[in-house]
């Protein structure tokens, strides 16, 4: 996953239907890969490896409070090796990609890590947790988020294990969040070199959850383009899609960040032996901004959900007006109608015995009757109108 330093541009032009498609194509993706995955009836522990996963690459990140080397190795045998042999550094190895399995079962053996875990980074669609193994090792899962210009949240797993002097990551993408923390470690006043290695892990943490910004950013951005469009333009149903869209996103992002608190509130809870008071305070910061995050979430759901509202009373608004302009040319119209209607009455002025009847319509027989009738009804259309204008009825008043 790339690093979300800026908001993606958001095209709010009408979508053709291909791209609503492909919308849904992926927005459907992610709610059924996980029943799609599952093998009722498998043995827990058993390692499979999803198909179209990347070929692994690994990183080893050594350091010290004078020393640093990073390199990236083609053989896991080096990479140990190199490992092994400098116990006095802290370690980063860094795995980018699953699809080697026997590679991953090496690795299992040889940091002693438990195969139900391991299969929790492989079916990488974990909620953030933590666990803990051996006497002071920790298992931790996050979730690294993106708002992609598809309009939608990406998340990718990253899974990371504690050690005396290493911390081990596992994720299935070459590209992720982290380059800050490495950054950090190649500068030469990092406090990462100076404190445990558990400093590394909450360091890794504490970027994961800062790239929870950005992603929020990206979202608000957007909401205020569509407000934008809702009161400048005349919005059609597409609006309303990608309101519901970005709704949607946020609850989901809602339900990312809800786990990385509890997560957190785990590490809190473990005895001074695992995490000592002074690694806690850092964690301490961590889940205030989880908590941020979370309410930062809710704030933007409510901002949708006034959005929507929006959008419906821009609807009505339009309807009215659509309504008003009617009923001006059906109130013209009425009395022009009734007008028409009396003309159009055939009472006989001739009697059938000679007589003249006076009281049928003498108008018929006027030089000037048709014209008067029509010059009386253009008066008629004219009053009203005029009536109308002083009532602010063909105005916006």
């Amino acid at each position: 996953m790339d690093s979300p330093t800026t908001s993606p541009a958001l095209d709010l032009a009408p979508a053709s239907s291909s791209s609503e498609e492909q919308f849904s194509y992926i927005a459907d993706r992610s709610a059924t890969r996980l029943a799609r995955e599952q093998q009722v009836g498998r043995r827990p522990g058993t390692l499979t490896i999803r198909e179209g996963s990347l070929k692994p690459r690994l990183f080893l990140l050594s350091y010290d409070e004078q020393h640093y080397e990073e390199q990236e190795y083609s053989k896991y045998d080096e990479l140990l090796t190199q490992f092994r042999a400098r116990p006095e550094l802290r370690h980063w190895i860094d795995v980018r990609g699953y699809n080697d399995l026997p590679l991953l079962e090496r690795i299992v053996q040889d940091f002693e890590l438990h195969p139900l875990q391991m299969e929790d980074v492989l079916n990488d669609h974990q909620r953030a947790k933590v666990d803990m193994f051996g006497d002071d090792r920790l298992f931790m899962v996050s979730r690294m988020t993106e708002f992609t210009t598809l309009l939608e949240i990406d998340d990718d797993q990253l899974s990371l294990f504690t050690g005396p002097n290493y911390v081990l990551t596992f994720q299935d993408d070459y590209h992720d969040c982290l380059e800050p923390v490495r950054q950090r470690i190649r500068s030469g006043f990092s406090q990462i070199k100076r404190k445990p290695s558990l400093y590394l892990a909450y360091a890794i943490t504490d970027v994961v959850l800062d790239h929870y910004y950005p992603t929020m950013a990206a979202i608000g951005d957007y909401i205020e383009k569509l407000e934008n469009r809702i009161l400048e333009d005349r919005p059609d149903r597409r609006v309303l899609n990608r309101i519901l869209r970005v709704k949607k996103d946020i609850i989901r992002f809602r339900q990312l960040v809800f786990p990385e608190r509890e997560k957190i509130a785990e590490i809190l809870r473990q005895p001074d032996e695992v995490v000592s008071a002074e690694m806690k305070m850092y964690f301490r910061d961590c889940y205030d901004h989880a908590i941020q995050a979370l309410e930062l979430a809710e704030s933007y759901r409510e901002s949708v959900s006034s959005l929507v509202d929006l959008f419906m009373s821009n609807q009505s608004n339009r309807m009215n007006e659509v309504m008003k302009v009617l009923t001006i040319i059906s109130s013209i119209f009425i009395p022009l109608s009734f007008v028409a209607g009396v003309y159009g009455m055939n009472f006989s002025r001739e009697q059938p015995d000679g007589d003249i009847n006076h009281l049928n319509m003498p108008e018929l027989y006027a030089p000037w009757g048709y014209v008067g009738v029509l010059a009386l009804m253009g008066l008629m259309v004219i009053g009203q109108l005029y009536y109308f204008y002083r009532k602010g009825w063909l105005t916006n008043r």
